[in-house]
Parts: structure tokens; sequence; C-alpha cells
């Protein structure tokens, strides 16, 4: 069968035969995969940035943002039917008997670093024909959201962002009320960032780049956040015309950008990293000002990365909600739909847009 074949040493990235996977335990389901989103973090592994494949192997299977077909389960497996459809989580957890985090099954807070990310490091992905995967890493998806399940992945990062929110501000009942969020950027994980703040009841702006008009800053206002323009407003203008921010969820990896709006933080708020930098230069800011808020203002600065059960479960739940919700403007976070043997354009070439995926199998999508 076909995949989509990183070989880091040689720098190259390969359509390939595999061997067809197996069903080797009573818990495990095969899957024939339907899509798989493409994200920034397979550019960059196709850029050879990072990536690490499997012990023993130079090459591993890409891809991290999925959706799949069970076509056969195993004996153990009593809840899922062939044609059900399922998202995998991404990370798997170390093998390591003191790793505390990993053996609660919060193996997204893993404390070793030896964990295991499908399509990332040392696990094989789902840009593939066919996965085997144990049950308890599948999340299963109601038919009727085939169209939009493959952007779970992506949702389950603003969706880990709101547990540790929720759970940081508990300490003050900081239930009811105004608050206000700010959403650095608006690709998909801070458009899917907007709408889980909005969803949560927190008046929302995306403050963005691109001037208006454009597709991301419609997506946005459809789903009731206010959308405003980087190039036209000045950080110091958009915090004025926000007010006080209890939130600020950032989105694009640009420090020198993500730091100049963490000084805007109003008192007790939290602000939340989920970019990466991508190989920037050294940058400067306001050190004194930001300790100085931190300390004086009970502020919290925390990152997120990928997500474990509960935010894939939220995020299942919030995808159907959102799909109700705003049916046109969750559909068009899909911009582009590939073929495999396409690849070559949304992972390492100039497809726009702003979610592209690699369609594996069209069956069962309107």
């Amino acid at each position: 069968m076909k995949a989509v074949a990183v070989y880091p040493a040689k720098h190259a990235v390969n359509i390939i035969d595999i061997a067809e996977p197996r069903i080797a335990a009573p818990t495990e389901v095969k899957l024939r995969m339907l899509e798989v989103g493409v994200c920034g973090t397979d550019k960059d592994i196709c850029a050879f940035e990072y990536g690490t494949p499997p012990p023993g192997a130079d090459h591993f299977v890409l891809g991290h943002e999925s959706l799949g077909e069970v076509v056969e389960a195993g004996a153990g497996v009593a809840d899922l039917r062939p044609g059900d459809l399922v998202v995998s989580t991404v990370r798997l957890p170390c093998a390591d008997a003191d790793c505390a985090p990993c053996r609660a099954g919060h193996y997204d807070f893993c404390a070793t670093g030896h964990y295991r990310e499908h399509g990332i490091m040392r696990l094989d992905g789902f840009m593939t024909e066919l996965v085997v995967a144990d049950r308890q890493n599948l999340h299963p998806v109601a038919r009727e959201l085939r169209d939009v399940a493959v952007l779970v992945e992506p949702l389950t990062i603003a969706e880990k962002a709101l547990i540790e929110v929720r759970q940081i501000q508990r300490r003050l009942g900081w239930d009811g009320g105004r608050h206000r969020a700010v959403v650095l950027g608006s690709g998909p994980v801070g458009l899917l960032g907007a709408m889980v703040l909005v969803n949560a009841g927190f008046e929302t702006y995306v403050y963005s780049r691109s001037p208006k008009p454009n597709a991301k800053a419609d997506v946005a206002e459809a789903v009731g956040a206010r959308y405003i323009s980087s190039a036209q407003t000045p950080i110091e203008q958009m915090a004025e015309q926000v007010g006080n921010i209890d939130l600020i969820y950032e989105a694009v990896g640009a420090p020198q950008f993500a730091f100049e709006v963490l000084k805007h933080l109003g008192p007790n708020g939290i602000y939340v990293f989920t970019g990466v930098p991508r190989g920037e230069a050294p940058v400067e800011f306001d050190t004194q000002r930001i300790m100085y808020n931190l300390v004086l203002k009970n502020q919290v600065v925390l990152g997120v990365v990928n997500a474990g059960s509960q935010a894939f479960d939220n995020a299942v739940r919030d995808i159907g909600v959102f799909a109700a919700r705003w049916p046109q403007a969750l559909r068009a976070m899909i911009t582009g739909r590939y073929p495999m043997e396409a690849f070559h354009d949304p992972v390492m070439g100039t497809a726009g847009g702003i979610k592209n995926v690699i369609e594996i199998s069209p069956a069962g999508r309107p």
C-alpha cells in the first residue's frame, strides 16, 4: 500500500510502498485512512528541521492530523464496528516507570521527553492507506461530521489550553462576568481557538497581519469574533480597542510579536503560547515591564503542545457544536483537498488557504 515517507538523513520525501498492517492484539483496530490534515509541523519536518524515525528505521510515515474509518476490530473491542469514524491521538506515553504524567495517562505532559508522536517522533504517521491503532488511542466521531472531523486534532490544542485556563482561574472563582480574549494569528490553530473561546463565552478578538477583506477574517467574524489587522492597527491601539485583556491565545510562533503583546495582558490574566519559533534571529523585548506585570498583576504564562485524551474528547464534542452553530464558517476552514499523489503542493509547495488536507480516500464524503 502507498504512504508518504520522510527520509531525514537523505533529505527526501517520497511516496513508497509499505506492507499492509495487521491486527496483532485484541484491543487493536484497523483503520482505512480517509483524510490527513497538513500543518506547519509537517512542513518543518519536510524541510528536515526535525522529525525522528522509529528505532532502526531510516524513514517514517508523515501525518498526525487524522480521520480514519474502522475496517476491522480486534476481539477485545466491543464498541467500534466497521464503518465507524475515529480520530487518533498523536502522542503516546514513554516507557519510564518514574514518569508520573505518563503513568497517570497524561502523556501530553511527559516529563522524560521519551514519548512517541505519530508522524513526528519515533512513530509512523497516518499519511497512508491503512493503519492499526490501539482502541484506547481512538476517539469516535459522528458520521455526519465526516467533512470536518479532520479538524479535531488541531482543535485539541485550543481545548487543552481552555482546560488549563479553567484550572488556573478556579483560584479566583472566574465564572460569569465579561472576559476578553485576544487570539494572535488567524491560521487554523488561531481560528479554531477563536471558536473555542467564543463558544466558552469570551468576548474574542483575532489579531492577525492581513488587512480585511480576507477569508480568515471572514471566518473569524462569522463565529462572532472581531478581526483586527496588525498591519493597520499597532499593538498599543489594539490593546486600547479591546480594553482589559484577560486571556491571550498565541498561535503565530513569532517571538518578537508575541512578547510585545504580552506587555498588554491585564491583571490576573493568562497568556497561552502554542506557536513554535522557526529559526528566527534573537529578539529584544521589554523584560523589565513583562516581569513587573507578571509579578504585580498576578499573571500566568504557559505553553501548550500536543493534547491528551480529555482534550480530544472535548474537541470531538465541540466540533459537533461548531458544525451546528457555524456550519459555513467551519467548512470554510478546509480550503484545499489533495490526493496523496499531489502531496508536494500542500506539504512542500506554495499551496495557500487556511487548512489543506491530503485525501487518502473520498469514501463517505459529501
